[in-house]
């Protein structure tokens, strides 16, 4: 119930008082909300600039340290280890002590690690120092999954996570350009410190991104959830230009007493769903990562030179851009379940297609398209996750799916060097084209629509179920 204190201003004892999400479901979207949207989806593009690094400094560090083959592949592997370890912890973190605070420690984190980095006097540091890397960009994904699902309304809510993946695109082309401006003058450890001061420039854009007032609220906090949801109004009323609607019907989110994230995963109304997903991101993972690490390879059975084969896959990598509107629009339209598995299915299809094309017409035509599916699938994977679980484990369930495909992204590679070399090139494609369809699977058969369905509406069904 609401009651005043001694200087008039509300005082909120419950949640349906404050009924956050019927005054959050209620607003319009204008360029408020878009600005903090853009403040958010720089975790996107900071992750790729960080991962896409290595792609491009590789070779300079290489010759620097004098590394061997499998000193590489142990460095590039540190940014996979480090993400899962963020994905676990920063979902945690988030679930236990607020999504702000949460999403500015893992930018710190990657941006202290740059600077580190910079200074590596050894092939060891520099693995110790991209891991404390991998934490942090890691640690950025679930955080701002959930922060994005619990401020965007239902209806616009997929789109708009699924644009947020658009960022790593953006995120790849930075990371380029950084290194083709940087390292001719200063170095490979130019760059790192160059990515070092762009994280203090992040660390400076997010200034605008609040608490979420749904986290708040399931913390008990309800003065503080009605003071941020109340500047939020007053900022869309003044865009918007005119009165805000009223608010939408209170819809209590979850009557469970438990409040440890792990703990919530596994109870009986959210354990089917922790399984579909971890299933879902582990094949997934496994299948693009053992994809994308032999794109360029296959096309030298087709007499493509090195440099060509690179200017292939770059080529073809354009179809991934319109890819992510696509998901985008069709999440809202066909579905989450549908949308996911159609995504998945099509990026089998046409990864069977170019593994086994006999022309370099058919290897374009088949390459850009499967690009054009995987990156939607990408799209699918993080926008659908968060929706599956309840404020107070929202975070941490993003955090393990993401672990589970982490591992799926480490043994993807590796697999496919074993399987290469007994079964030949055709097989890579064909074992990428099972892990699709494996996933699709998964959702199908358990997943659950969430399409235009409010967040606590969700969770309830779930524990109905």
């Amino acid at each position: 119930m609401l009651t005043t204190n001694k200087i008039n201003a509300p005082v909120f004892r419950d949640a349906k008082a404050v009924n956050v999400s019927g005054r959050l479901e209620r607003l319009p979207m204008t360029s408020y909300q878009r600005r903090v949207f853009a403040a958010v989806a720089t975790a996107w593009l900071a992750d790729q600039v960080n991962v896409a690094l290595l792609v491009f400094l590789v070779g300079p560090i290489a010759a620097y340290f004098h590394l061997t083959k499998v000193q590489i592949g142990l460095l590039a592997s540190m940014t996979f280890l480090g993400q899962l370890i963020g994905n676990l912890v920063a979902g945690y973190i988030s679930d236990r002590m607020g999504r702000r605070y949460a999403f500015q420690l893992t930018m710190l984190i990657w941006g202290m690690g740059s600077f580190l980095a910079a200074g590596a006097t050894g092939i060891v540091t520099l693995m110790v120092f991209r891991l404390i890397i991998g934490i942090g960009v890691g640690g950025e994904a679930p955080v701002a999954q959930a922060i994005l699902s619990e401020i965007i309304p239902a209806d616009k809510r997929g789109f708009y996570i699924s644009f947020m993946e658009g960022f790593w695109a953006v995120g790849f082309v930075i990371s380029g350009l950084l290194s083709y401006t940087v390292l001719p003058y200063l170095g490979w450890r130019g760059v790192f410190v160059a990515v070092g001061i762009l994280s203090l420039v992040i660390f400076w854009a997010r200034r605008i991104i609040f608490e979420s007032p749904r986290w708040l609220v399931d913390q008990g906090r309800y003065d503080e959830a009605d003071m941020v949801l109340t500047n939020v109004e007053n900022e869309v009323m003044k865009k918007w230009g005119k009165a805000l609607p009223p608010p939408k019907q209170y819809i209590p989110e979850t009557s469970q007493s438990i409040r440890n994230p792990f703990h919530i995963l596994f109870t009986h109304a959210y354990l089917r769903s922790t399984i579909m997903l971890a299933g879902l991101w582990f094949f997934a993972l496994l299948g693009y990562f053992g994809l994308t690490s032999w794109l360029a390879v296959i096309l030298t059975q087709h007499g493509f030179s090195v440099i060509k084969s690179i200017g292939f896959v770059s080529l073809i990598t354009i179809g991934g851009i319109p890819g992510f509107f696509a998901a985008g629009l069709l999440l809202e339209r066909l579905g989450r379940k549908i949308t996911t598995a159609l995504f998945l299915i099509m990026s089998a299809v046409l990864a069977y297609i170019y593994g086994h094309s006999i022309s370099a017409e058919l290897l374009f035509v088949s390459g850009f398209f499967m690009q054009f599916f995987m990156f939607g699938m990408w799209c699918c994977l993080y926008a659908y996750t968060p929706e599956l679980y309840p404020t107070r484990a929202r975070s941490t369930g993003s955090g393990v799916a993401s672990a589970f495909g982490r591992v799926g992204a480490i043994l993807g590679p590796i697999v496919v060097g074993f399987i290469i070399s007994g079964a030949g090139q055709g097989a890579v494609f064909s074992l990428g084209a099972v892990s699709f369809v494996i996933a699709a699977a998964l959702v199908l058969i358990f997943g659950i629509e969430t399409r235009g369905r409010v967040l606590e509406d969700i969770s309830r069904q779930e524990e109905i179920a």
